[in-house]
């Protein structure tokens, strides 16, 4: 087990999907995001294998949850600068964690 401590090391903050691109180099089906988290942390990039599920106009304005202090990770030819958070649907395909009421981007999770 983690401690509090542990967890609280972790941030998580809702940002809202700006920018939906193609990522035709990942090995699979995904997509270049621009998310911003408002003020303090501004616009970051990510990509997602969320294909399935979403269509590229559907995500632009789509509020989501995303770890943002993990340091950067490079994806083919791309630098991820945050993690967005997800869960399996029941054949395994990333569902996206996201708020059912709008809140300002960069809040926290607590």
């Amino acid at each position: 087990m983690i401690s509090w401590d542990d967890f609280t090391k972790v941030d998580l903050r809702i940002g809202t999907i700006i920018e939906v691109d193609d990522f035709p180099d990942a090995r699979k089906p995904s997509y270049k995001l621009k998310i911003d988290f408002g003020g303090e942390l501004g616009i970051k990039k990510t990509s997602a294998q969320i294909t399935v599920h979403y269509k590229k106009e559907d995500l632009r304005g789509k509020q989501v949850l995303a770890v943002v202090n993990f340091p950067p990770k490079q994806i083919g030819s791309f630098m991820s600068e945050v993690l967005l958070t997800g869960v399996p649907d029941e054949n395994g395909v990333v569902v996206l964690v996201s708020v059912d009421k709008a809140v300002p981007d960069g809040v926290n999770l607590f």
